[in-house]
This record gives C-alpha cells, structure tokens and sequence, in this order.
C-alpha cells in the first residue's frame, strides 16, 4: 500500500517553482516550505549579480569619472 496515495489519486508534486502573488490557499506546509527555499535561493542569486554589476560599476567610474561629476 502506498501510503503517499492513501486516496488513490495522483501524488502532487512539489512546485518546481513560484509564481509571485499566485493563491497559497492550497499549498501544504511542504509546499510552503519549498517556496520559501526557491525565494531564498533567488535572493542569494540577485544578490551575487549585485555585488558584480556594483563592482564593475564603480570599476567604470574610477576609470570614466562618474555621471554627476560629468554634469556638475
């Protein structure tokens, strides 16, 4: 017996991924979770590409000067 599928319908798998603002209504506590860590993991990702454009950015401007210095 299967005890995921006690009803003998189709195991749910987890989301693969999240949709920003869908309905949570129907989400388990696991489901939940796995849409917390994807959202996490998303930040991690959002902050590393960050970090390198903030880095090539002021690498740009010590070499070209800034904007504001260009129009002041």
């Amino acid at each position: 017996m299967d005890l995921d599928n006690v009803f003998g319908g189709e195991t749910v798998p987890a989301p693969a991924s999240h949709i920003m603002g869908q309905k949570l209504d129907s989400l388990s506590v696991d489901d939940l979770m796995v849409h917390i860590d994807i959202l996490r993991e998303e930040v991690v990702r959002l902050e590393a590409d960050l970090v390198k454009k903030l880095a090539s950015k002021d690498a740009a401007e010590r070499v070209f000067g800034s904007p504001q210095e260009k129009l002041g």
